[in-house]
């Protein structure tokens, strides 16, 4: 509107010609006003929203045959897929739950229960303690060799910003012997460890090998402790279920298995839910109500959901002789630790998880 009458001046003041050159001016302005923007370019789909997480490539290091709560923590794990990519289960030996052996047939068994028995593999690992292997690495064979070398196969396929997540549920041991025999793959590598009472000492899985959480606390590596404090609100300890929970939400439930197993209690079972009813049966209670508490499969959960539980960094501490700690505020290492687990919301997403996968009765 603003432009015609600046586009056509009197005839006083143009020639013939020049009037000519001006009314072109009109359809000069259009076009150039219209004709000759640049065509929005459309915004890809996948850059109109953040990309959904990538899966997390995992290793779950276990002593399965210790209690019952791995076999939760394996079952919880595998059924994750959006958020799990797991590349394997290593095993190593505690002092309850027999040998080796022990340990990675318990596992085979809920990898199995869970049909996935052709894609997870299951690795032998340490049955000693890491002062005690750590000596003979150099060796062809040694102590725990099958697991270790898998973690540094993998974590060597892994990136800095792509680090494959190590989640020890057991003793440290297998952990600590990889890391000491390939140093390289500490900077593509997560640690996430379920033990400790700190600040208090004690606790099964840090007991079992002390000097191998010595090493990883004073390794450069990223590691994380997913707390236990048994007797406290605070530690993995409160995140506990009764049987009468196991039979109200898990009986029945899971995958169907392809193959049955036969437990470590004996009985034939085809679903997890109905194995983990059985391993309640066959374990001491502890608490009022009386229940076990789900250690291994609450730190699974806060790496899945991080809003289950605090996390707080602070200098590494320094684990004594006598598995007592002293503290060092100006150490420049510093780990994380995870507390305040949400015991209601882990546990249902438990139930969900398992559940999701029961076969619709016909």
């Amino acid at each position: 509107m603003i432009l015609f009458p600046v586009l056509f001046p009197s005839r006083t003041i143009f020639s013939e010609r020049a009037m000519l050159s001006v009314r072109w001016i009109p359809l000069v302005a259009l076009f150039l006003l219209f004709g000759c923007q640049p065509e929005p370019t459309p915004v890809p789909p996948a850059e109109q929203a953040p990309p959904a997480p990538e899966r997390l490539r995992v290793i779950l290091d276990t002593d399965a045959n210790n209690e019952l709560d791995d076999q939760h923590a394996i079952a919880y794990l595998l059924l994750n897929e959006a958020t799990f990519d797991v590349a394997g289960i290593t095993v190593n030996e505690t002092r309850s739950g027999g040998d080796i052996d022990a340990h990675v047939q318990e596992a085979a068994r809920v990898v199995q229960l869970l049909n996935k028995t052709d894609e997870i593999g299951v690795y032998p690992g340490a049955s000693g303690a890491f002062e005690e292997i750590q000596p003979t690495l150099a060796q062809e064979t040694y102590d725990g060799a099958e697991a270790v070398a898998f973690i540094i196969e993998t974590a060597r396929a892994a990136t800095a910003e792509d680090p494959l997540l190590l989640l020890p549920v057991g003793k440290l041991t297998n952990i600590a012997l990889a890391l000491d025999k390939a140093p390289d793959i500490a900077d593509r590598v997560r640690i996430v460890w379920l033990g400790s009472n700190y600040p208090e000492p004690g606790e099964y899985n840090q007991v079992n090998d002390e000097a191998s959480l010595r090493y990883l606390l004073a390794a450069e590596v990223p590691f994380e402790i997913a707390l236990v404090r048994y007797g406290e609100p605070s530690g993995t300890d409160a995140v506990r279920i009764t049987p009468e929970e196991v039979d109200l939400h898990l009986s029945g439930h899971g995958p169907q298995a392809t193959t049955p197993i036969t437990g470590r209690h004996g009985g034939t079972f085809s679903t997890f839910g109905d194995y983990a009813v059985n391993l309640f049966s066959h374990i001491d209670l502890h608490g009022d109500p009386p229940s076990r508490a789900l250690f291994d499969m609450a730190a699974v959960a806060i790496v899945k959901d991080p809003t289950w539980a605090t996390a707080t960094s602070i200098p590494a501490p320094q684990l004594n002789a006598d598995g007592t700690w002293t503290d060092q505020p100006d150490n420049p290492r510093t780990i994380i630790l995870w507390e305040n687990f949400d015991a209601p919301a882990i546990l249902q997403d438990f139930y969900q998880v398992l559940q999701a996968e029961t076969p619709s009765a016909e």
